[in-house]
């Protein structure tokens, strides 16, 4: 037995991280691809049945899951993002989940059918929308700051919330069968939530203290981690169930906003577990459907799906933020985009089954009623939050940007040609005189050190794709396109000076900062001597009549191409593709003798400026 559980476990995972990818590759929301699988691999082939597979276990293997998910969203949040945000994520975290709740009640009776205990249960588990979902959209969007954290804070503050409008409906119904009234149960589940914050924030101060007081070794730091996220969420939930949802959501907002040293190694390791655990997960929650629940689904129901989606939501979250400092625009489009995702379906998963129990069986409608509104709203809401965000003026437009650390002339002649391709550009420097000459270029700059936290929030970093360390430094190059990789991408990083082969003792690990920027051996200090002796940044377009051999022979040599930009794509370093016609070269042009200008053959099309005076 033990055997064919642990092959299908070591398949669940392998699968859902192959969905991952492939939504990854295909630009489409990865969760509806794990939910094609669950439903291919459950009720399609009946290959799995996870009630019957993990019997027992199934339950607190979810619950542990979606602690783990939510710790990790409460890890990503940041006080200071709250700059200009503040008033906006307090209305939707305590005003609109309210008239969510009352709404989405109302909805559920008379639109589905369900009876009142089972409607005002149902309405408190759809106020949530889920941070797993939540997180790639945003990615995906590349939305203007405040509708991005409005929705992140959102996503993740409301997850604990919801399922605590969830426990109170519960314990009223329980309560009314024990002959106990409303007040009672309001009372203690009050106490109860007082109680799970406090466990929270008493994990998570404590946790704090050994990190600071260095009294753990690094290796320990991630395990420890995981081990008092579990702790904290069994014991919050042995006084209340599901408080546990909110003890670990502090936790994560205290360790999170506690600035630790090790943070950031702590987040990657959540970050992986959680993409694991949420593609394992939700593949098991959509393999629990049988034909038969999603049979019993009518009308009503589809009518019940529409009104969350074009009533429920977008009333409570324009009222909720009315008078406030958000904008329409921002309004609307908040007011629309709430994807559910693994939280909803987990929770109602075990409501359902609790209220059968207690004799309602309309609560055996609320797995397929969850499934309904997360494909609906993943699909609707994915699709459409970013040409909505172009409509409203809310999405980074153009193609992704770059940032260059090190102003240098070669790099300020680079960055005015990006310009002029309508390609985005920063120029980051810490040295006031290189930040002057960029700003007489016209250039947009940043004055300061792009590893200070003091950067971080103070640059929106939206808008750029691409990262390229070009400082006299070598070290300090390295140690830069390491600090961005998570966030841009290994494939995005780059860095000059970055050759030698690995025997080479001055060289760094290959495991640290970006990839090489030229082909060739090249530091900052060889640029800036080839500009001395009249180099220049240039550019020119292929065409059919003048491609890349004829470039080369015009050349007298293959120079060193910085970019090559396709279309709205920009290139860079190994991974640059092949050059072919219409696509734009981006290169030191050095004057050699034997060395023509592009601009000197009638077959090219140059777009390089003429020479600059020395």
């Amino acid at each position: 037995m033990i055997a064919p559980l642990a092959l299908m476990i070591a398949g669940l995972i392998l699968a859902g991280v192959g969905a991952q990818w492939f939504a990854w590759r295909a630009g489409i929301p990865a969760i509806v691809l794990l939910s094609i699988v669950g439903l291919l691999l459950g009720p399609g082939i009946d290959l799995i049945d996870p009630v019957n597979d993990f019997g027992t276990l199934l339950q607190p293997l979810v619950a542990v899951a979606v602690a783990v998910i939510l710790f990790e969203g409460g890890l990503a949040l940041d006080f200071r993002e709250l700059t200009h945000s503040v008033s906006g994520v307090i209305r939707l975290t305590t005003i609109a989940p309210l008239v969510a709740w009352l709404l989405g009640a109302a909805a559920a009776h008379y639109l589905a059918d369900l009876s009142w205990p089972v409607a005002a249960l149902f309405g408190g588990i759809m106020i949530v929308t889920g941070p797993t979902v939540i997180a790639p959209l945003l990615r995906h969007a590349r939305l203007s700051k405040r509708p991005a954290t409005l929705l992140k804070w959102e996503g993740i503050v409301n997850d604990p919330i919801g399922a605590l409008f969830a426990v109170l409906a519960y314990e009223v119904i329980a309560a009314s069968q024990h002959g106990n009234g409303f007040g009672a149960a309001v009372g203690h589940l009050a106490v109860n939530i007082l109680l799970a914050v406090l466990i929270g924030l008493a994990f998570g101060l404590g946790t704090v203290q050994i990190f600071k007081r260095g009294w753990i070794p690094e290796f320990l730091k991630a395990p420890l981690v995981l081990g008092v996220l579990l702790t904290c969420f069994a014991g919050a939930n042995e006084i209340q169930e599901e408080s546990g949802l909110l003890a670990v959501t502090v936790l994560g907002l205290t360790i999170g906003n506690a600035h630790l040293l090790a943070i950031d190694e702590i987040r990657r390791f959540k970050e992986t577990l959680t993409v694991i655990l949420v593609s394992s997960v939700f593949i098991i929650l959509t393999a629990t459907l049988e034909w038969s629940m999603i049979a019993e689904l009518t009308w009503g129901h589809g009518l019940f799906v529409l009104a969350m989606l074009f009533v429920v939501r977008p009333v409570s979250v324009i009222g909720s933020l009315a008078f406030s400092r958000v904008s329409w625009k921002e309004r609307f489009l908040v007011g629309w985009i709430a994807p559910r995702g693994i939280v909803a379906v987990a929770v109602s998963g075990l409501f359902g089954t609790e209220l059968v129990e207690l004799g309602y069986a309309d609560g055996a409608l609320l797995i397929p009623l969850a499934f309904a509104m997360v494909f609906s709203t993943v699909v609707l809401h994915g699709f459409s939050i970013r040409p909505m965000a172009r409509q409203l003026d809310l999405a980074v437009k153009g193609p992704p940007g770059v940032l260059i650390v090190g102003a240098h002339r070669w790099t300020i002649d680079f960055a005015k040609r990006l310009v002029e391709l309508d390609i985005p550009v920063v120029l980051a420097d810490s040295r006031w005189h290189s930040m002057r000459l960029a700003r007489e270029a016209g250039l947009p700059t940043y004055y300061g050190e792009v590893l200070s936290e003091v950067f971080e929030h103070h640059l929106d970093t939206s808008s750029l794709g691409t990262l390229i360390a070009t400082t006299d430094n070598d070290a300090y190059n390295t140690l830069v396109c390491t600090d961005f990789a998570p966030e841009f991408g290994r494939r995005a990083v780059f860095q000059t000076g970055m050759h030698g082969s690995p025997e080479d003792p001055k060289r760094h690990s290959q495991t640290l900062g970006g990839l090489p920027l030229f082909s060739e051996p090249m530091t900052t200090d060889d640029i800036r001597e080839d500009f001395r002796h009249g180099a220049e940044i240039r550019q020119t377009r292929l065409t059919d009549e003048f491609g890349w051999d004829d470039f080369i022979d015009v050349q007298g040599c293959e120079p060193p191409v910085i970019a090559l930009v396709r279309g709205a794509q920009l290139h860079m370093g190994p991974d640059m593709p092949k050059a072919k016609p219409r696509d734009i070269l981006l290169y030191l042009g050095r004057n050699a003798q034997n060395s023509q200008k592009p601009d000197e053959n009638p077959k090219a099309t140059s777009l390089a400026p003429e020479a600059q005076s020395k």
